[in-house]
């Protein structure tokens, strides 16, 4: 036989205080709402829990009883509740996050320090990966996915920059061999290292300027899961090749000049 809460916490308070409005003025509530809460409690279980007269209220043997049982269970729910509350206070717990290979290195290096001092009861856990999963059965409480891998039913939120560019870049010493392309399309006539997702698919190259949408599928000597990308890029350095990436997975090589961006000005943003 079940009992609602709020009538079991109406009786302990009316018991307590021997009195009606003495346990109303206790609990903010009114007397004539507790009244009818005990009635409903021993209506369900078929025992009178107090004596009533004009004067006084007091606890019969069965109530009596029943409120020696009652007054821990009521102080652990109230001690469970506490701690409930102390989550949207101070966050605290576990988190784990399911982000795209991309989003780990260049997404979330500036965020995760700031947010773990201030949020130090938190236990962070990132994974990683190049393919997509479903966030709740892989675990995971949340994660970051691009706009066009966003599912419909996903509460979404910006996080990190609003606009990632990709670029193609070469090393000057490949440029000098086969010549330095103008527009995307030459790119079919070039040595690309490509990447490949766990599902089996190539990444795409897709360019843009002023509105206008070039896409190429180039070929090349090398492909190259996407979750080990650097090996892509260190092979451009060492003029195997174009490479196309994001752009600030190529920026520490462009600023060196250990590789130039090609076609210019062509580039793309997400």
């Amino acid at each position: 036989m079940k009992a609602d809460l709020s009538d079991l916490e109406a009786f302990a308070a009316v018991a307590r205080a021997r009195g009606f409005r003495d346990a109303a003025r206790n609990m903010g509530g009114s007397a004539s709402a507790l009244s009818e809460a005990v009635r409903r409690l021993e209506g369900r279980l078929g025992v009178r829990l107090l004596h009533r007269t004009t004067r006084s209220v007091a606890p019969t043997e069965a109530g009596e009883r029943l409120l020696d049982r009652l007054t821990p269970a009521l102080r652990e729910v109230e001690a469970a509740l506490d701690v409930v509350n102390g989550f949207r206070e101070r966050p605290a717990g576990s988190l784990r996050l399911n982000v795209p290979l991309s989003a780990a290195e260049l997404v979330l290096p500036a965020i995760i320090p700031p947010f773990l001092a201030a949020y130090p009861e938190i236990r962070l856990e990132v994974i990683a990966e190049d393919g997509l999963v479903d966030l709740l059965a892989a675990g995971c409480d949340a994660g970051i996915r691009y706009d066009e891998r966003l599912a419909k039913d996903m509460i979404a939120v910006p996080i990190g920059p609003r606009v990632q560019r990709f670029a193609a870049a070469a090393a000057p010493a490949y440029l000098e061999r086969h010549g330095r392309p103008r527009h995307p399309r030459d790119l079919l006539g070039h040595a690309c290292l490509r990447g490949r997702f766990s599902t089996g698919a190539l990444t795409s190259w897709e360019f843009e300027r002023g509105g206008k949408v070039v896409r190429v599928e180039p070929t090349g000597p090398f492909v190259v899961s996407v979750s080990a990308m650097r090996l892509a890029i260190e092979a451009a350095v060492a003029g195997a090749g174009i490479v196309h990436l994001f752009e600030d997975w190529v920026r520490p090589y462009l600023d060196s000049g250990a590789r130039e961006p090609q076609p210019e000005p062509w580039g793309v943003a997400v």
